[in-house]
């Protein structure tokens, strides 16, 4: 999809050690990038970056918070990477109502302080930083949400990526402004994916791994929001979209140094009790058991993005609908326990590029 446009370059990856951040990681390993880590500790055991063994097969797997902005800074002076994809996040809508503040620090000052590091570092030319869909400020619309609407956010977790977003944007207009990068030679963009499922994600509170921790309990699926509507994708369609980004901004570096949509089809937008119903049938055994409850914490019923702008100005498109989704990412739970992991992440990254 890339050519050769990674290989040998110097790529630094937020958050290598997470759901998304590991599956950016092996792919770019596999087209000969010099990829860096930089993250904490893998919550479990089976996630797929211990899995897939990529912390091995890098360049160099470093720990550190992104909230300690002079080890973010000393980091980025001994590796000097040319591209930086920011991932590293507190990504829970229902953890940050436990700790909100922590939810802050890690959103807001942890990316301001990868920007201060990108600003500190000449060498970096592009920096991709991930938020989320949630950062808009959502009105339960029917219509789905372009990248020019506000920012906002009910909980702390989508506020806090709605004021990453405010941040990212006064940054770029102060430090790394297109019409000045003769002088600063730096191009930042931010971009906004829908909820992600694929294999090797075990956080708590998402849809697929209490799906996958339920069937392979032989217990009921337990359904908080029923009725919740989201666009769903598989990883590798927003990791496809960044990697694209980032390879226009190195070419063109003041024309996509702004925020980008990466959203399914509108057919991708579904409500979590369809999404469980098709992963229970794909794995082939189960039920499901609504545990909706009125007096929940708040959280987004309705949930869209407009993805025009990737599609007709970067010429990036869905590759996978529901169905295909689905059957990716359970038979990567199918199969882990039995199969060399990071051989089925290169093998789904294959089949996902000739799709």
């Amino acid at each position: 999809m890339f050519g050769d446009f990674y290989s040998g370059k110097r790529v630094l990856v937020t958050g290598h050690t997470g759901f998304k951040g590991s599956w950016l990681s092996v792919w770019l390993h596999e087209m000969g990038a010099e990829v860096i880590g930089v993250s904490l500790d893998p919550q479990t055991d089976r996630d797929n970056y211990v899995l897939s063994g990529i912390g091995r097969r890098i360049a160099a797997d470093e720990r550190a918070d992104i909230r300690d902005g002079e080890r973010i800074k000393a980091l980025f002076a001994k590796y000097r990477p040319e591209i930086v994809f920011h991932l590293a996040a507190q990504p829970l809508v229902r953890l940050s109502y436990d700790i909100p503040a922590e939810t802050y620090a890690t959103n807001v000052m942890g990316t301001i302080n990868v920007m201060e590091a990108v600003r500190a570092t000449p060498e970096v030319k592009v920096a991709v930083m991930i938020t989320t869909d949630k950062c808009y400020e959502n009105k339960e619309q029917i219509w789905a949400y372009r990248e020019n609407e506000s920012m906002g956010g009910y909980d702390p977790y989508s506020s806090s990526k709605g004021a990453a977003e405010i941040a990212i944007s006064s940054w770029r207009r102060s430090f790394f402004n297109p019409e000045r990068y003769e002088q600063h030679g730096q191009s930042i963009a931010s971009v906004r994916a829908g909820n992600v499922i694929g294999g090797g994600d075990w956080a708590r509170d998402r849809i697929i791994p209490d799906c996958i921790r339920a069937l392979e309990a032989g217990e009921p699926v337990g359904i908080r929001s029923p009725k919740a509507i989201r666009p769903w994708q598989h990883v590798l369609e927003p990791l496809g979209g960044y990697l694209l980004l980032a390879m226009k901004m190195w070419e063109e570096p003041t024309r996509y140094c702004e925020g980008w949509n990466f959203g399914p089809e509108p057919s991708g937008a579904m409500p979590v009790w369809e999404v469980a119903e098709a992963v229970v049938k794909a794995y082939g055994k189960g039920m499901l058991q609504d545990l909706s409850k009125p007096d929940a914490v708040h959280e987004a019923q309705l949930l869209m993005l407009d993805i025009s702008k990737a599609r007709y100005r970067l010429g990036w498109r869905p590759r996978l609908n529901m169905a295909q989704t689905i059957d990716l990412t359970v038979d990567w739970y199918k199969r882990y326990r039995g199969t060399d992991v990071y051989g089925l992440c290169v093998e789904q990254i294959d089949k996902y590029i000739h799709i």
